[in-house]
C-alpha cells in the first residue's frame, strides 16, 4: 500500500495523508432519526471528502447505511469507524476494505 501527502494551494498545514485507490466501507445499522445522516456524513466531510457511494435503506425503525469512502489511510479509517460507533443513534458499525469489485451497495443488500 502506498501512502501520499495530498496538498493543497493553501498552505502546508492543510497536508493530509492518503492512501490512493484503498476504498473502505462503513455499513451501520442505525435508528430511523432525521439526523442519522447528516451525522454519519459529518465525519467525512469535516475531513475534505465526497462519500464514493452512500446507500441506505429503511426498515420499519431501522436505518441500515452503506458509506463507501477512497483514499482512507488506516488509521484514518479506524478513528472513523471508533467516531461513527459513538454517534447514540447507531447501534453497530462494520469497517471493511473493499476488493476492486465490491460495492457498499452490496454491503447493505448483504445485512
Amino acid at each position: 500500500m502506498s501512502v501520499t501527502v495530498k496538498t493543497t494551494a493553501a498552505s502546508a498545514s492543510d497536508a493530509r495523508v492518503t492512501a490512493p485507490g484503498r476504498r473502505v466501507a462503513f455499513s451501520l445499522v442505525a435508528d430511523a432519526d432525521p439526523g442519522t445522516l447528516p451525522r454519519i456524513l459529518e465525519f467525512v466531510a469535516k475531513r475534505g471528502l465526497v462519500p464514493l457511494a452512500l446507500h441506505s435503506r429503511l426498515t420499519d425503525d431501522t436505518l441500515a447505511i452503506a458509506m463507501e469512502v477512497g483514499d482512507l489511510p488506516q488509521a484514518e479509517t479506524d478513528h472513523i469507524g471508533r467516531c461513527l460507533g459513538q454517534i447514540p443513534m447507531v447501534a453497530r458499525v462494520t469497517v471493511a476494505e473493499l476488493a476492486a469489485t465490491a460495492s457498499a451497495a452490496e454491503l447493505v443488500a448483504a445485512e
